[in-house]
C-alpha cells in the first residue's frame, strides 16, 4: 500500500516524532510505500483566507466555500493545498499523528481540515459521507495524551477520548474514508506533569512505540468505525425510523 502520514507537532525530537518514525520504519519494513507531511516543517498555512486566492471569484467578500469551488474550477487552487491534495489522492491509508491539545487536535491540523478539504473538488451535496470522494480508501488517527488511561472515558476527569476524536472521525467520514479505531497512547506525561518516576514513564514511551509497530501489522484485519449513511437519513438529514 502507500500510506500517507499527516504529522502535526512542532518538535520533530517529540513523542509523536518518535510515533511517526516509528511508523514509517515499520510500514516500510513490510513493504509499504510511505509519504509524509510534516505541517509545522513544511510551514503549512492553517489558516483559510481570501489572500491565498489570486483569481476571486469575488474581490471585495470573502466566502471560503465559493472561493474554494471558484479555484477548483479554474484550476488556482493554492499550491499547498494541491499539494497536500495530490498526496491524499495518491495514498491508500492515511494516518493523522497528533496530541491532544485542549481536547482535540492542535490548531494547524483543524486548518489542514478547513482548507484542504476543498468544497467542490473534494465534496459537494451528493458527494459526502458513503459517497465521498475519498471512498475505498482508510484513515486511521494515532494521538498521545499526557494523562493516563483512567482519565479518559465517560464522565472522567481528561473527558471521553471516543467524542473529543468523534469532530475528526466524523469528518474523515463525511469525505468517504474508512475510519480505522485510533490508537491512542496514553500518558505521555512531563512538562509539570508527572503520574511515574522517570525510568518509569520511559519504560511506558518504549511499550507504547512497540505496541504502535504491532499495531500497524494487524492494519488489513482491523474493522472501521460503523457512522450512518444516506440510507440511515431522511431527505431533512433526520436518522429514518425503521419498522422492528
Amino acid at each position: 500500500m502507500h500510506i500517507h502520514i499527516v504529522h502535526a507537532h512542532p518538535e520533530p525530537a517529540s513523542f509523536n516524532g518518535a510515533l511517526t518514525e516509528t511508523a514509517r520504519l515499520s510500514l516500510e519494513g513490510q513493504g509499504h510505500l510511505v509519504s509524509i507531511s510534516d505541517l509545522y516543517a513544511e510551514g503549512f498555512d492553517p489558516v483559510e483566507s481570501g489572500n491565498h486566492y489570486a483569481d476571486r471569484t469575488d474581490p471585495d467578500y470573502f466566502a471560503a466555500l465559493a472561493e474554494q469551488r471558484h479555484a477548483g474550477k479554474r484550476n488556482t487552487v493554492p499550491g499547498q493545498v494541491q499539494c497536500e491534495i495530490d498526496r491524499l489522492i495518491a495514498a491508500d491509508l492515511v494516518i493523522f499523528q497528533f496530541p491532544i491539545w485542549w481536547h482535540g487536535p492542535p490548531a494547524i491540523l483543524k486548518g489542514w481540515f478547513d482548507r484542504v478539504f476543498l468544497s467542490g473538488r473534494l465534496y459537494t451535496g451528493s458527494m459526502r459521507y458513503d459517497r465521498g470522494f475519498f471512498r475505498g480508501k482508510r484513515a486511521l488517527t494515532s494521538v498521545t495524551t499526557g494523562a493516563p488511561p483512567a482519565a479518559f472515558g465517560p464522565n472522567a476527569r481528561g473527558g471521553d477520548m471516543d467524542q473529543i476524536l468523534w469532530p475528526v472521525h466524523y469528518s474523515l467520514h463525511y469525505m468517504g474514508f474508512g475510519v480505522l479505531p485510533p490508537f491512542v497512547a496514553h500518558g505521555v506525561q512531563g512538562h509539570g506533569y508527572a503520574y511515574r518516576d522517570a525510568a518509569g514513564a520511559a519504560a511506558l514511551r518504549a511499550d507504547h512505540l512497540r505496541r504502535w509497530s504491532e499495531h500497524l501489522e494487524t492494519l488489513d484485519g482491523l474493522t472501521p468505525i460503523q457512522f450512518p449513511g444516506w440510507d440511515d437519513w431522511n431527505e431533512d438529514g433526520a436518522p429514518l425510523v425503521r419498522a422492528v
